[in-house]
C-alpha cells in the first residue's frame, strides 16, 4: 500500500512569505500522517486572484488594473529563485514527493505551472500548463510541449494536468500513451462535476487520480482586493470563496476519498498500485483498445527546460 494525501487550502494571496509557511505546516501535517505523495491545489504558491478583472475591457486598461496585475507579479516565483529554493528545502526536510501548483514569474511572462519534486527536494518535472482558461489568458502565458512527460518516480509514473487541461482529450491521450499510473490534477474548480471528472479519468486511463482543489476564504486575501459579488455572500472572514471538492479515485471510479467541500482539510488514504495490473484486463486506451489503424496522435517533440 501506498499513503496519498491531496490538500484542500489556500494560500494567503501577495503574501508569499505567509504561503511558504502554510505549505511548511500543511505538508507536515499529510508526512505525520504518512503519506508518501502529497498534491497541494493550482496556484498554491502565487495564488489564484478569484473574479479578478485587472481592470481589463475590449480596448482599453485601467490604472488600478495594472497596479493590481503588479502585486500579483510580484508574488509569483522564479525558477530558480529564493522562494523556489525554500520550496526544496521544505519537501527536502520533510522527505515526500510533493506536487504543488505556483505560479512562475520567466521573463516578464507569468505562467501557471506545477512542480512534482522528490524526497530530497530534487525538481523531478515542471508543467506549465498548456491552455489558461477564459480571464485567465490575461494575466497567464501558455505552456508548451517542452514539459509534457509523465516522469518515473519510486511511487509509480507520475503524470500532471492542471485544472481545466483535465478537459482537453488529446492531452489526456498523451499521458496516458506515456504510461501514467498516478495522474495528478491540481485545480481550483470546486463546483460538483469536478469529481466526475476525476472518475472518468481514472477509468479511462485505468490510473489512480488525485486532485487537490483549493478552499478559500475572504480572509485569505488582501482586505481591498475586488472580490465579485455573490463569491463571498457575506464580507467577513470566513465567507468562502473557493469551496473545494478534492478527492482521490482508484482505477475502477470508486471514490477512495472526498470530495469534501466547505473546509479546509488534508485527505489522506491508501492506494493499492498492484489493482492496476488487473485493471488493465479489458481497458488500455492506448494498448489493446486502441486502433492505430485508424486513430492515432502526433505530439510535437522538444527539449525540456534546464535548471540550475
Amino acid at each position: 500500500m501506498t499513503k496519498v494525501a491531496v490538500v484542500q487550502a489556500a494560500p494567503s494571496l501577495f503574501d508569499t512569505p505567509e504561503t511558504l509557511h502554510r505549505f511548511e505546516q500543511l505538508l507536515g501535517e499529510a508526512t505525520s500522517a504518512g503519506a508518501e505523495l502529497i498534491v497541494f491545489p493550482e496556484a498554491f504558491v502565487g495564488g489564484y486572484p478569484k473574479g479578478a478583472t485587472f481592470g481589463a475591457t475590449v480596448g482599453a486598461r485601467s490604472d488600478e488594473g495594472r497596479a493590481l496585475f503588479a502585486r500579483y507579479r510580484r508574488s509569483a516565483i522564479d525558477i530558480p529563485g529564493p522562494d523556489f529554493d525554500r520550496l526544496r528545502s521544505v519537501v527536502g526536510t520533510h522527505k515526500a514527493h510533493v506536487v504543488v501548483g505556483v505560479i512562475e514569474r520567466a521573463g516578464n511572462t507569468l505562467y501557471c505551472a506545477s512542480l512534482l519534486f522528490a524526497p530530497d527536494g530534487t525538481v523531478l518535472g515542471h508543467h506549465r500548463k498548456l491552455v489558461p482558461t477564459g480571464a485567465e489568458r490575461l494575466i497567464w502565458g501558455q505552456g508548451d510541449a517542452s514539459d509534457i512527460a509523465v516522469i518515473h518516480t519510486d511511487l509509480g509514473r507520475i503524470g500532471m494536468a492542471i485544472c481545466w487541461e483535465n478537459y482537453m482529450p488529446l492531452y489526456r491521450s498523451e499521458l496516458y500513451r506515456q504510461g501514467v499510473q498516478l495522474y495528478v490534477a491540481p485545480t481550483v474548480d470546486s463546483r460538483d462535476t469536478w469529481a466526475s471528472t476525476m472518475r472518468h479519468i481514472a477509468v479511462e486511463g485505468r490510473c489512480f487520480a488525485l486532485s487537490a482543489t483549493q478552499y478559500a476564504v475572504r480572509g485569505d486575501y488582501p482586505a481591498d482586493f475586488p472580490l465579485p459579488s455573490g463569491d463571498a455572500s457575506e464580507d467577513t472572514a470566513d465567507a468562502v470563496v473557493i469551496r473545494g471538492g478534492s478527492c482521490v479515485v482508484d482505477p475502477y471510479g470508486a471514490l477512495l476519498t472526498g470530495p469534501v467541500f466547505d473546509r479546509k482539510d488534508v485527505l489522506v488514504t491508501d492506494i493499492d498500485m498492484d489493482v492496476l495490473d488487473g485493471a488493465y484486463l479489458d481497458l488500455d486506451v492506448s494498448g489493446h483498445y486502441a486502433r492505430p489503424d485508424l486513430f492515432w496522435l502526433a505530439t510535437t517533440q522538444s527539449p525540456r527546460r534546464g535548471y540550475q
